[in-house]
């Protein structure tokens, strides 16, 4: 039985809101653009293992390379660091040259940086390659959620935050060949290991999309390219479409490309809520998981002991249960919504950092233990996917990256703040008073939840009608 749309009558393709509500008619994707959507989302796995591959052998390097506590602070914080920037010139990027350009390019850089890093014998050579990871994440993740907006119909939108499990997946994996590593006695050059294992991963990956990524085909109707967007319909969904004949009367005014200027639009009516909504839940989501998920190994340690194998065999479980709550996050946006189970979650991860802070070393390892559990779970079914999901399905699409980007830097910045700060805390104050005061962090999360109550799951909005009705309302786009 063929997985192509039933109804074989053709269509005539006259603009980008044609392009997005012929999507909107599946109910399921087809066979070859499921393939398609997970090889897109496949891209999100690589951000996180980059990320996550620092973090699995960073004692180790910091002994071989012989970093200072503020060395190791500045790396750590790297990479998201320079997403900040790269995040909004990915979105502005994709806006102009479309979404499989970027993510080709990224791989590349990928590669590249992950390779300098592994190959570095000192702060400087390390510090290099994490900027280019840091200039490839932030693309990446920008142009990525964009793209998998645009190919996924609106009764599936909930299907956008299953990139969280696929994070902590890439983060488990990369915690498991640490491990594996580690068996075969590479002793200091552990990360090096670590590292440059996401190397391998960025180009078999560059070889795939490159091989079978389609370029969105509302991204195409938008900027006036009709029969490659007929095109793309077909190749990916087999729809029957083709572009609408030239309609008689005045020339049609040329597309105009989308600069950063555009940006603005962003924090104008109808997309202010949704801009505020989708940054601070990127924000504080991000802030949280890096200050507590991001360093669950020294958490271990404190839980599980000193050794090596186990404090990456309890991170390795922690991960595991972010694998399920994340896959579950799906489930959750579609029966409560994308807002309300950010607020859910938000809620308990508040609950478990001030017990987590208040009994920490004081509680039976077992019970203990739960307490990042329950972080984890709560955190990844609920704000962790939902703040780039939220943006990436808020937007008409000439100006989806940007708000995409504009999202993720806030998030990038949240990343900062939790891998910068928490270590300095961390020495301050001691790792219990530190989550303590970072329970503020899902606080304002779950307040501007309650304050905010826009969720683009449980509305019906063509957003491309929606962004010509508002022309024809203002004269203006």
């Amino acid at each position: 039985m063929s997985d192509a749309p039933v109804d074989t009558t053709t269509t005539r393709l006259r603009n980008a809101a044609d392009a997005a509500g012929l999507i909107d008619t599946l109910k399921r994707l087809p066979g070859r653009a499921n393939w398609i959507w997970f090889l897109a989302l496949a891209g999100l796995f690589l951000d996180a293992y980059s990320n996550a591959a620092l973090g699995a052998g960073l004692s180790p390097m910091v002994k071989q390379l012989g970093l200072s506590p503020g060395q190791v602070g500045v790396l750590t914080a790297m990479a998201p660091a320079i997403a900040i920037i790269s995040n909004p010139f990915g979105g502005w990027l994709a806006a102009r040259i479309g979404r499989i350009k970027p993510l080709l390019m990224t791989k590349v850089i990928f590669a590249l940086g992950a390779l300098l890093t592994a190959a570095g014998s000192d702060f400087q050579t390390v510090f290099a390659g994490r900027g280019l990871v840091g200039i490839a994440y932030g693309i990446d993740f920008a142009v990525a959620m964009a793209l998998l907006a645009e190919y996924t119909p609106a009764r599936l939108k909930g299907r956008l935050n299953f990139w969280q499990g696929v994070w902590y997946t890439a983060t488990t994996t990369n915690l498991l060949l640490t491990l594996l590593f580690y068996r075969f006695d590479v002793g200091a050059d552990i990360w090096r290991w670590s590292v440059g294992s996401s190397a391998v991963f960025a180009l078999v990956l560059l070889v795939l999309q490159l091989t079978f990524l389609v370029e969105s085909p509302t991204w195409l109707a938008a900027k006036g390219r009709l029969r490659e967007s007929a095109a793309a319909l077909r190749r990916m969904y087999g729809f029957d479409v083709q572009e609408a004949a030239p309609q008689a009367g005045p020339a049609a005014e040329p597309v105009r490309q989308v600069g950063m200027g555009d940006a603005g639009v962003l924090f104008r009516k109808p997309y202010l809520p949704r801009t505020v909504l989708s940054t601070v839940i990127s924000l504080t989501q991000a802030m949280q998981y890096f200050a507590v998920g991001w360093y669950l190994p020294v958490i271990s340690l404190e839980l599980f002991g000193r050794e090596f194998e186990k404090a990456t065999i309890g991170s390795m479980a922690f991960n595991a249960v972010g694998i399920v709550g994340g896959c579950l996050s799906a489930y959750a946006g579609r029966r409560l919504g994308l807002r309300v189970s950010s607020m859910t979650g938000y809620a308990v991860v508040f609950i478990a950092l001030l017990v987590m802070g208040a009994t920490f070393n004081q509680l039976p390892v077992a019970l203990a233990a739960m307490l990042p559990v329950l972080f984890i779970f709560f955190h990844s079914a609920g704000p962790g996917p939902n703040g780039k999901s939220i943006a990436a399905l808020s937007y008409r699409s000439d100006i989806r990256t940007l708000g995409t980007g504009v999202t993720g830097m806030l998030g990038s910045l949240g990343s900062v703040a939790g891998l910068y700060l928490f270590p300095q805390l961390q020495a301050g104050i001691g790792v219990g008073a530190s989550l303590m005061v970072l329970s503020v962090v899902p606080l304002v999360g779950l307040v501007t939840c309650l304050l905010i109550k826009w969720d683009p799951t449980r509305v019906s909005i063509n957003l491309e009608e929606e962004a010509i009705a508002l022309a024809k309302g203002d004269g203006r786009r």
